[in-house]
């Protein structure tokens, strides 16, 4: 039915507990308005308001089905009140803003999102940090819906009240009564498949290569690893983000000798801090299978939910030499693309769709185990022209990736105008020095950078 969680989108809530919160998120800075009066917090709150018009799943919860029997829906809330979602920091200091923000898990019988502001930030910027659940959107996703708080213009016009009331949500017999003719469905098209395949065989060469796709990305994703010292631990919901900001014109230049993309770079360089920062550690530093979110959407961003695939790659912190550190994870990369495996993965998650959700959830946690992937590294494209917050102008935005269960960082990029943000998202009581890492990926870029110019 329409409004139904995928499966994939599931998944995220599955995986989620007390010390593994499920958000997607970011933390943005913006100027003050030169010659204007900077805007008050209640302002800023009411110009949220004014925008959620534009994005309908924000004043939406979850409704679960009775026994389980399918994924939830979602529902409008009937007791929406942008003050649950909009809060005013007394923070000083963007990380505290940040910290007090990513450290607390958004609760399920409310829309699942939350923007918390500070106006009064030390160095005179306004901080802004904003999460929403990944079952809600993806990376991807989060930064559009993000940027539909923004303007290209520092002066936008005034948006008309949109009136919206709340639909009346169906009741438990209706939501278990439709969880049951969908299923039927989904379990009525797949039996129809065979006979298709009878009435025209040349379909079946168009069905076998996406089930072999499916199958090589099913098999990646499950190749078991080791969880990896300090990265696989146990881990709290208090979390911290270590950020650093970097022009763009940096990671294109250390990737042009070498026929190598952004994200080939961000891998490299995400290896070589790794490296030096398990070294300090005391640490071997081995090689990390890593989750590489990748966005499979033929359009924009526009739609919500999630549609991303994964891939995964052994990030090669175990070789001294960075510039075979970058040619690595680049053959890596194109291999995998060549494999279709981008593809295959999105159509794994499109199948599991037919398991029980029972198992589809004993599927979900395999993926999430440390025995399965040690690390995260996500690039999030975010936007490259200017943007306006009721004419405070868009300096900088740094990623918040989410962290599994025992996975205690996540490192994430995202190019805002000719910048690229880091946002190193850690577990901190159980990873109290992802500054220092923060500051070894730094040097990871001037290392490789040194080379690719001299």
């Amino acid at each position: 039915m329409d409004g139904r969680l995928s499966a994939l989108d599931d998944s995220f809530l599955a995986v989620e507990n007390p010390s593994a919160h499920m958000h997607v998120g970011w933390a943005a800075t913006f100027r003050r308005p030169e010659g204007h009066r900077a805007p008050r917090f209640e302002e800023l709150r009411d110009h949220i308001a004014s925008r959620l018009c534009r994005a309908p799943r924000y004043r939406q919860k979850i409704a679960t089905v009775p026994l389980g029997l399918a994924a939830p829906i979602w529902v409008d809330d009937d007791g929406f009140d942008i003050d649950r979602h909009v809060l005013r920091s007394c923070a000083t200091r963007f990380d505290d803003l940040v910290d007090s923000c990513m450290s607390t898990q958004l609760r399920r019988d409310r829309p699942l999102w939350q923007i918390c502001i500070s106006d009064r930030l030390e160095n005179g910027r306004l901080g802004v940090a904003g999460k929403a659940h990944h079952c809600m959107v993806d990376g991807i996703a989060a930064v559009e819906l993000a940027s539909l708080l923004l303007d290209p213009t520092p002066h936008p016009p005034r948006v008309k009240p949109d009136g919206w009331s709340p639909s009346k949500a169906p009741g438990a017999a209706w939501r278990l009564l439709a969880a049951i003719r969908d299923r039927v469905a989904e379990e009525a098209s797949l039996a129809l498949i065979p006979a298709r395949l009878i009435r025209s065989p040349r379909r079946a060469a168009d069905l076998l290569e996406p089930l072999s796709r499916a199958q090589k990305a099913l098999a990646q994703s499950l190749r078991p690893t080791e969880p990896a010292e300090p990265l696989n631990q146990p881990i709290t919901g208090a979390r911290h983000l270590s950020w650093f900001r970097r022009p763009l014109a940096d990671l294109k230049r250390i990737g042009r000798p070498f026929g190598a993309s952004v994200n080939d770079v961000l891998l490299a360089v995400s290896a070589g801090g790794m490296r030096s920062f398990m070294t300090g550690r005391d640490c071997d530093p081995l090689p990390l299978k890593t989750m590489v979110p990748v966005n499979v959407r033929e359009g924009g961003a526009g739609e919500l939910g999630n549609r991303i695939s994964f891939v995964f790659v052994d990030l090669p912190c175990d070789e001294p030499d960075p510039i075979r550190r970058l040619q690595n994870v680049h053959l890596q990369m194109a291999e995998h693309k060549d494999a279709g495996i981008p593809e295959g993965g999105d159509a794994a998650m499109a199948a599991i769709r037919y398991l029980p959700r029972t198992a589809q959830h004993v599927l979900t946690r395999r993926i999430a185990s440390p025995r399965t992937f040690n690390l995260t590294v996500s690039n999030i494209p975010g936007p490259r022209e200017p943007m306006y917050m009721l004419g405070c102008e868009l300096e900088a935005a740094y990623p918040v990736v989410p962290i599994a269960d025992k996975h205690a960082l996540s490192i994430g990029m995202t190019t805002i105008r000719d910048h690229v943000c880091f946002g190193l998202y850690a577990a901190s009581e159980s990873l109290p020095d992802s500054d220092r890492l923060a500051e070894a990926i730094d040097a990871s870029i001037d290392e490789l950078l040194h080379i690719a110019t001299y």
